[in-house]
């Protein structure tokens, strides 16, 4: 393929020419870099939601014609997704949420040992907290191992604590969300295997960048999401070994996961009503089948190829700015995914991406992601700014980020901004709202997570949040 080529996007994507106000009075076309969060929808998805939702009606519960039409889909649904990430034929696929939604089910289905006591999880420090919270919490609990400074070493670290004390699950991510980096899958599989250890992968960053096989890579157990993969429409998957399904204790107690109910005592059925009691999100699986579909029918190598092209050219222009770090967990990590995180030496990283947005309309996403003692670890505590890549990124927005750090760094900010609620936003914001949103103002995500209590992802460190709360201000 040529750099030409590479540099235009891959799949056509919902919203690709949608404009956003600058403070300045300008109007530019939104350079979302922010995948690795939540990834639009492919208009190949929206087409065929679009399509089907007229034929919307109750899943499993109703003998009209749509009814039966819609539980036809939504069983279509359910192999399409098993099938993209190469189901064995006696796997099970169970429809979830997301990513978080399904590892919390498998947390409560790993069995006990041959004594009786609860199952032992292993887990890396470079975990998104959807692979470390769950297990954390669970009946046998998580021995968290801190990542080593190359793959190699890391490798031989699960080897070894896999054989010091037995382990029923070896809990990894597929794809770091905060550096990209990968380890490599068939090596993790064959040591957990050898240890006696089952292998779960959580897919949320690998899924929708990488062409992956339960099948071929001896994996055990796949979970990932719909937002990410490019279907957000409250959807995700759990595709692995029948057994512990069909045992687990079921995830949600009601309609539909049941046999027979007495007023003492249950009969669950097996995997996958098992999981999926209510009314099942028909919807959102037609639209992640979809998004499985349109991914799938690329050519072998052409994501890869288009992801590789744009990493490689974000990093470099990065490393090229002064006072720019970009941040890695492995030394040796080879072919990462479409996952960047910087930093720029002395300054915020909130007020960084409050920056590109309001000056020159790039999404990318601030913070620690969810992954605090990985950050911790790699000595960014405070947090760092991370730029993400999808099938509909092209070079212009990548060039485009590159040279709005270049001005930031030169030049600084030409607005005015101030910490709200722990969060960099723009002093008396002068853009407009979208027409018919029925919006009354802008408001940050992290500012949203902070007032809620959540605070999870990386707050605005507390001296900044204690000047903010004095009226602290930037100035150009």
């Amino acid at each position: 393929m040529s750099a030409t080529h590479e540099a235009q996007s891959c799949l056509p994507v919902v919203g690709s020419d949608t404009l956003v106000p600058l403070v300045d009075g300008r109007t530019v076309t939104y350079a979302n870099l922010d995948c690795a969060a939540s990834a639009p929808a492919l208009q190949a998805v929206a087409d065929r939601v679009t399509q089907v939702l007229p034929l919307y009606a109750s899943v499993h519960r109703g003998a009209g014609y749509l009814s039966q039409v819609s539980t036809a889909l939504y069983e279509a649904s359910r192999q399409t997704i098993g099938a993209f990430v190469g189901a064995r034929p006696d796997d099970v696929t169970v429809v979830t949420r997301n990513t978080t939604d399904s590892l919390n089910l498998l947390a409560g289905c790993v069995p006990a040992d041959a004594d009786g006591r609860p199952g032992r999880v292993l887990v890396l420090d470079v975990e998104h907290h959807a692979n470390l919270l769950p297990w954390q919490r669970s009946a046998g609990g998580a021995t968290v191992l801190h990542g080593a400074e190359t793959v190699a070493e890391t490798l031989e670290a699960i080897r070894a604590e896999l054989a010091r004390a037995p382990y029923a699950l070896l809990a990894l991510t597929g794809a770091s969300n905060v550096t990209g980096e990968l380890l490599p899958v068939a090596d993790v599989v064959a040591i957990a295997h050898e240890a006696g250890a089952r292998v779960a992968i959580d897919g949320a960053q690998l899924v929708p960048h990488r062409r992956f096989s339960l099948a071929e890579t001896g994996v055990d157990y796949i979970s990932y999401s719909g937002h990410k993969t490019y279907a957000p429409f409250g959807s995700g998957a759990l595709v692995g070994r029948r057994d512990w399904l069909d045992a687990g204790t079921p995830y949600l107690a009601g309609g539909g996961a049941v046999r027979q109910v007495d007023l003492d005592q249950v009969q669950w059925t097996n995997a996958p009503a098992r999981h999926e009691a209510g009314s099942p999100n028909v919807i959102g699986a037609v639209a992640l089948a979809a998004a499985c579909e349109t991914l799938a029918s690329l050519p072998a190598g052409t994501l890869e190829a288009h992801e590789a092209y744009l990493r490689e050219r974000l990093v470099s222009g990065l490393e090229s700015i002064p006072g720019v770090q970009v941040v890695r967990a492995w030394a040796d990590a080879s072919d990462p995914v479409g996952v960047v995180t910087f930093s720029v030496v002395g300054h915020d990283p909130g007020l960084v991406a409050a920056y590109l947005s309001a000056e020159h309309g790039i999404g990318v996403r601030d913070g620690r992601f969810c992954a605090h003692p990985l950050l911790a670890r790699l000595g960014y505590a405070s947090g760092a700014v991370r730029a993400s890549v999808g099938v509909g990124t092209t070079q212009e927005e990548v060039d485009r980020l590159v040279a709005a750090l270049e001005t930031y760094v030169t030049d600084g900010p030409t607005a005015r901004y101030e910490i709200v609620d722990a969060c960099w936003t723009v002093a008396d914001d002068p853009r407009p709202l979208p027409e018919g949103s029925g919006l009354s103002g802008l408001i940050a995500t992290a500012a949203a997570g902070f007032i809620a209590g959540a605070a999870g992802c990386g707050p605005v460190p507390e001296p900044q949040a204690s000047a903010a709360r004095a009226g602290s201000l930037v100035d150009a």
